[in-house]
């Protein structure tokens, strides 16, 4: 943990335990994230602020980037990974429009989460 200032909401939501902060992950797998010590965290969305410098070679395994070498994205949304979400990179890097970006990532993740968990929860039919 760093020694920068921690907001009301921050401080509020570690003490009813639905922030827990934990260090930049080694690496993505396809159920979630991983350390290098073997710790994994399952995640059904990943969501990456990138800052106006994006450092995203992290993600290279993915396979996203287009042959110029960026990666095309549709808002904040990777054009080839729905659940990967870039916020402030490509049109969204700007101080103004991080802030729009970050709304509309949230209600495209939330549509997301919602589709899967209608799909999971769809009777399945067993033939005969």
């Amino acid at each position: 943990m760093t020694g920068l200032p921690v907001t009301e909401a921050v401080a509020r939501a570690r003490a009813e335990g639905v922030l827990d902060r934990l260090p930049m992950f080694d690496r993505i797998t396809p159920n979630g994230v991983a350390w290098a010590d073997g710790r994994t965290v399952d995640a059904d969305v990943i969501l990456w602020a990138t800052g106006f410098r994006a450092a995203i070679d992290h993600l290279a395994p993915l396979k996203l980037r287009e042959p110029g070498g960026g990666i095309r994205v549709e808002g904040t949304r990777a054009t080839h990974d729905e659940r990967i979400h870039l916020v402030g990179y490509g049109p969204s890097a700007s101080t103004i429009g991080a802030n729009r970006a970050g709304r509309a990532a949230v209600r495209g993740i939330m549509r997301l989460l919602e589709r899967e968990r209608r799909t999971e929860s769809e009777p399945v039919a067993v033939g005969g």
